[in-house]
């Protein structure tokens, strides 16, 4: 089904981080248990609960869509700019392989391992509370198409950095606070109206309600206009990986 060239790539982008567990899954996990910690016992018990769910439940979604597309994203900026960086990435572009078998195996192996760690992040959550699944097919929909859209976004940002210094100002200033803002502690129900009116100019907001909706069957906004607007800009986004590839933007000095 899949030509050979686009498995072994995909085979060899999964196996780089399924290797270094230590390094790719043990970090979320520690963190959220962190923030379940804090936010979910400490000061959960303090909070009354928000849209009929207590606090703890009520965040659970938002960090595994923070900690999905932070690794997705992470996973296809660094991997293609290492290859740039030591130039191995060469020999792929030299490659029989056509440029759009080359960005499906980057953009498809960090969604997959955006979703391993969203799965992760879920199972940390359920040692602290107990959560059904109202909607799983659109808890799946979403989880695909915003791990998918971050891993395009990670091969915008590897084929663009300059240095290592970009990855980390593009995720822990542009991906982290948005998504901080996106609703992931709090309800759009809760703010004055100028500022829900601003809140929904930010993505992240429909990504996390997307996901909220699957869990809980609750939102602040539509999830089938959310989910349409979202898998149409990942599809966007992907096209523009594949032309930045056929024109070798980054690639070639």
């Amino acid at each position: 089904m899949f030509p050979t060239g686009f498995r072994t790539l995909f085979r060899r982008e999964v196996l780089r981080f399924v290797r270094r567990p230590r390094n790719t899954f043990l970090p979320p996990a520690i963190t959220n248990v962190l923030y379940f910690s804090v936010f979910g016992v400490i000061l959960g018990g303090r909070i009354d609960q928000i849209a009929g769910f207590s606090y703890i439940v009520f965040i659970l979604p938002g960090l595994i869509v923070l900690g999905a597309i932070s690794n997705s994203f992470e996973n296809a900026s660094f991997s293609i700019f290492h290859g740039r960086w030591n130039e191995y990435i060469h020999e792929i572009l030299t490659s029989p392989l056509p440029y759009t078998s080359m960005v499906l195996a980057y953009i498809l192996s960090s969604a997959l391992r955006g979703v391993l760690v969203g799965i992760i992040i879920g199972i940390v959550g359920l040692g602290f509370t107990s959560v059904s699944v109202a909607q799983p097919v659109y808890l799946v929909a979403f989880m695909l198409v915003i791990c998918l859209l971050f891993a395009g976004f990670g091969v915008i940002g590897g084929l663009w950095a300059r240095d290592f210094d970009y990855l980390t100002v593009m995720n822990q200033f542009i991906v982290r606070p948005l998504t901080f803002f996106g609703g992931v502690f709090y309800s759009l129900d809760i703010l004055p109206p100028l500022y829900r009116t601003l809140s929904l100019l930010n993505p992240m907001v429909y990504m996390v309600n997307g996901v909220r909706y699957g869990f809980l069957g609750y939102s602040d906004v539509d999830p089938n206009a959310s989910l349409v607007v979202l898998s149409g800009l990942t599809l966007a986004v992907v096209l523009v990986d594949i032309a930045l590839f056929k024109r070798g933007y980054g690639l070639v000095d």
